[in-house]
Parts: C-alpha cells; structure tokens; sequence
C-alpha cells in the first residue's frame, strides 16, 4: 500500500532562481530539502569544508584533547577499540592512524561479532590491561558501556569514548536519568547539554573530529595532510552508518568522495579495481552498495580486523589479495541473505496478516545477517521488524524501523526481555533468551501505538511535471543536488493519465523494460527495473488477462492505427542522463506506478 504525497513547501522560487542561476524547478527540490533561507541554499549548493562545525563544539572535546595529549607526552601505550561495521572499522582505522603519525604507542582491538558482540566487554578490558595498555579510546561504541568502563578504572587505565548512539537512560517519575559512563572524557553529541549544530553525523566523523581537535591543540605540523587522507573514510562511514546527507554530512561526503581520484590508500585503491570502479567516478552509491558491503562482510562472516588490515596495508600486491577475499566474501554474504530473506518471507506469509511489530524468528540463519535481512523485510511490509538468530550464546537480534516507530524508546519498555541492547530511533540491536521471544512479541505488539496508515507506504514527490517538460539542461542541474541519499533523495517527479503503449523486455534476464508511453500527443520512452512480474500483475488485475503479453506483443499496441487506446497510468520517475560511448540522452526511469 502507498499513499502518494506532493510536497507543498513555499518559498521564493523565482526569486532563488535568478539569486543562484538555477531553474525554479531546482529551488521547489532544494525547498523541499527542509532548506529554507538563501544562505542555506548557498552552502547546499556551494558548501566547502570551510562551512563545516568546530570540533570544540562536540561536548567532551576539550577534556578528551587534554587526556590524549597528555598521555602521548607520557609515552603511554594507547588502544583503539572499535566496532565490526564500516563506521566501526573507518572509526578505528582514522583514529590509529593519526594517533601513529603523532607519535603515539597505538594499536587496535575489534570485537568479534560472534564471540565478542558488539562494543565493550570485559575480556576486551581485561586483554588490555595485561598487554600494559594504559589508555583506552572507544569509536563508534562506549556509551552504553559503564561496567566494563568502571573494570578499566580499577584496573588502573584511562577511557576516552568517542561514540555517536543514543545515550542509554532510565525512567523515574516520568523523567529520563542519564547513564554516562564513567570515562575520563565522553565525546557523543547525543549526550545531554551537547551544543554541536547537526548531531547526526557517524562515528568515524566523531573521530575525525577529534582529530581535528587534537592536532590542533598539540600543533601537529601535518594536521592539513592528515586530514585531507582521512576524509574519503569519514565520507563512507557516514554513507554506509545511513546518517542522513543534509548539513555537514553532505559537505562531508560530497568533498570525500572527490578525494577518492587521489587517495594514496592502496588497500582502497585495490578494493576499487577489484570491484570495477573508476575512483574518479565514485559515488555515494558505490560507497554505500558496493565498497562499504565488502568491508562489512568481514565483520559479519569472519573478522572484521581484516577489513582493517585492508586499509592498513602498504603493499600493492598484498593489498590486492586481500580485497579479492573481501569480495568473495560479500559475494558469499549476498547469497546467504538472499536465502534468509526467502525464507523469513515463507514464514510471514504462513502467518496470515502481519504484526503490527513483527518478530521473525530464524534459527539456522547466521546471527551477522540479521540486520540486513530486517532491512529487506522492513521494506518489503514497512513495518517495524525485529529479525532473531540462534547465536552461540543464546538469541542475537537487530531491528529496522520506520518513521512512526522509535525503536529504540520501545525497547526501553519491554527491557526486561532483553540480556543486553543498544540502537537509536531506526536500528538496534539485541541479545535475549530463547524462551522470552514469544512474550517480547506479545509486549511489543501491546503497546504500539502504529494503525493501518502507518503501514503505507510514503511516496514523497518534489514536482508534479510532465515528462516532456524535461531536458538536458535540467537534468544537469539536477546533479548539483548529489551527492544523494537518506535525508537528501533523488527528487522525485510524478505525471498522470500516461498512456502505455507497448514495452520491450530488456536485461540479460529480460526481468526490466523499456516502455513506450503517450503524453501529450508526443510519445516517450521510460525504462523501469523494478518487479517486471509485479508490474504485469497489476496490469492484468486492472486491464484483464492477457493484457502483459499483448504490451510486449509491438503489433498489439503501439501506434493509433493498432486500433487500441493503450493502458491509462500514473507514474513517478527519476530524471538522469544516460551515458553511453560517448553519446549522452535523458533517461526516465519509473519508480512507482499505479494503472487507472
């Protein structure tokens, strides 16, 4: 079920139009980003790292500075620990680096999603202490961590967490109490009384922060070279965490990506050649679908250090090896998901009408992809889901929310069924007992407060616009909107009363179309990806059978002489350009439809 919705916001469209050269076709889009002030548009379409926030303005900067700097003169033996994820590994890799080029006695610990789960955990502390660690730094975790944080304390070591999770808070007469851990520093701008301007960014940009901040304070004479190398990772982190690409985060990912042409990592660089990419063309959807994937991959079937390896290599030829595991890696996980996605889908349809919140339990599914097979069956139902595996050590979970769910407020009611957890508003994750996972679903499904019109599915479309209104000249515009993503999508246009005419299967698999429809009086070309049985299905179901064979029949359809009308719809559609040998043609591709 989807509910189409045309964004209404108002503004000077005209009048930003002729400020910044644009077509008011642009500034509607732009607008409709939340974006509401000329000076913001200026730096959403001309915003350089010179517009980016302060690293002092992170609450925590300052004591975590002055710790670090002040071990690093002591000599003391630092550890990083991060996390197995991209953010966790961009996390660690950032923060080991700079602390090595500054001198520091560094190395890096991340825990093992089987045996480890994620972040802190005792025997982590306890490894440190007996290798004569002196000071502990969290990335990308730490903030739920108090016990284990309160054993480094007795044992004698300093922690600085640099984390970006909610902070975790108990409830008592209706007001939430706040559980920091108790570190030497906490640098989170989820935390209370934290003033930095756009809380959403990722770990790895934490981290980068606070590097920033430390080079400065100790006048590190490469600061400028050092960050520059380290911004293509903060960049992917940031796409790959899914933080959504508005304010800093988008200047962020926008000047990293154009740093991936010359960046001097030969792990990055080899993980590029193996998975076919130019680097000069990289894009938030190759960090986000085809590198980040292979650097998660470690951390889901084997180790994620390996990943961190990859980026710490300095040979060429063992770079290279290294990334063809990593891709055969992923190239195994995407087989193993789509398995368990077949099979969650089996066993939700066994069971009639969904769950409002719906609890998917798969035992013999490896406990790594438990988070993307949520994701994949969150979209499928837009519904809150929680996906449960078998682990070694009991049940292991994440969740996948959508937008009318917190899901990670729900879990602080109905933690009693939970042996650890930890997440935001969209994800989390969990470990709990067998014989609590009917109960939780019961109780989570109690006190939902989701209705039916929750369960639609949003269409969010920028402008209403004929597709013969399109040309050249605004789909180059149209780039200066990328890099795209969460937050900041692919405008979205939309036409009605198209007439279909006829269709042509394309694709090694013949599973895609190019479709010729009539609008107008003139007649255009729109290619669609998505479900081609879907698509016919639902033609059929309006238009009666055999209406699918007669579209892909070019005598049936096609020309007023055919003697047939055509099948009336309504579309929405992305607007791009399609290159091609050298050859350049606008290129309409179907997102939604609907035949009426």
């Amino acid at each position: 079920m989807e509910k189409w919705m045309v964004a209404a916001k108002k503004a000077d469209f005209e009048g930003w139009a002729k400020q910044f050269g644009i077509s008011p076709v642009l500034a509607r889009i732009i607008r409709n980003r939340d974006i509401t002030e000329p000076e913001e548009v200026d730096r959403f379409l001309h915003g350089t790292l010179s517009d980016c926030y302060s690293p002092w303005l992170l609450k925590g900067m300052e004591q975590a500075v002055a710790v670090i700097a002040e071990e690093l003169d002591r000599g003391t033996k630092i550890r990083v620990i991060g996390d197995y994820d991209v953010d966790g590994i961009c996390s660690s890799y950032i923060l080991t680096r700079a602390l090595r080029e500054m001198g520091a006695a560094v190395d890096t610990a991340i825990p093992h999603r089987i045996k480890d789960g994620y972040g802190l955990n005792e025997t982590l502390i306890e490894e440190a202490h007996g290798d004569g660690v002196g000071l502990i730094v969290t990335c990308d975790n730490g903030i739920a961590a108090q016990p284990q944080i309160a054993l480094a304390a007795e044992l004698g070591m300093r922690v600085v967490v640099t984390d970006h999770h909610e902070v975790p808070y108990m409830e008592k007469d209706g007001h939430r109490i706040w559980q920091l851990p108790p570190a030497q520093a906490v640098v989170d701008p989820k935390q209370e009384g934290c003033a930095y301007p756009w809380p959403g960014i990722c770990g790895a940009v934490v981290a980068y922060k606070l590097v920033q901040a430390l080079g400065e304070r100790t006048e590190y004479p490469g600061l400028v070279e050092l960050t520059e190398a380290l911004l293509p990772f903060a960049a992917m982190a940031t796409v790959c965490d899914v933080m959504e690409l508005k304010d800093e985060n988008r200047i962020l990912v926008k000047e990293g990506l154009k740093r991936f042409a010359t960046c001097a990592n030969p792990g990055l660089q080899a993980l590029m050649e193996v998975c076919g990419l130019d680097p000069s063309a990289v894009s938030a959807y190759h960090l986000g679908f085809v590198l980040g994937p292979c650097l998660n991959a470690t951390g889901r079937l084997d180790t994620a250090k390996r990943a961190l390896e990859l980026l710490e290599s300095r040979d060429k030829a063992q770079a290279m090896t290294a990334a063809r595991e990593l891709k055969d890696l992923n190239d195994s996980r995407k087989n193993m998901t789509l398995k368990g996605v077949e099979e969650a889908v089996e066993l939700i349809e066994k069971g009639g009408e969904p769950d409002s919140v719906m609890v998917v339990y798969l035992p013999q599914v490896h406990e790594s992809l438990a988070g993307i097979i949520a994701g994949r069956i969150k979209e499928r139902y837009h519904r809150p889901v929680f996906v449960l595996t078998k682990g070694e050590e009991g049940i292991k979970g994440s969740g996948r929310s959508i937008d009318s769910y917190h899901m990670y407020d729900a879990m602080i009611r109905v933690k009693q069924f939970f042996t650890k957890f930890g997440g935001h508003k969209m994800a989390a994750g969990l470990s709990m007992r067998e014989e609590d996972i009917e109960p939780l679903r019961q109780a989570l499904n109690a006190d939902c407060g989701l209705t039916q019109e929750d369960f639609a599915r949003l269409v969010h479309i920028d402008v209403p616009m004929p597709v013969i209104y399109a040309d050249m000249e605004l789909a180059r515009q149209l780039q200066s909107l990328e890099p795209c993503g969460t937050g900041n999508p692919r405008p979205l246009f939309a036409q009605k009363g198209l007439m279909l005419l006829r269709g042509r299967r394309i694709g090694a698999k013949q599973n895609f179309a190019r479709l010729t429809v009539r609008t107008e009086g003139k007649f255009q070309e729109l290619m669609y990806f998505g479900d081609l049985d879907e698509f016919c299905l639902r033609l059929e179901e309006k238009y009666g059978d055999g209406s699918a064979e007669r579209l892909f029949d070019t005598g049936a359809l096609g020309s007023e002489s055919a003697g047939s009308r055509g099948y009336e719809m309504n579309i929405t559609y992305h607007l791009g350009i399609n290159r091609y040998r050298g050859h350049e043609e606008l290129q309409f591709v179907i997102q939604n439809f609907c035949f009426v």
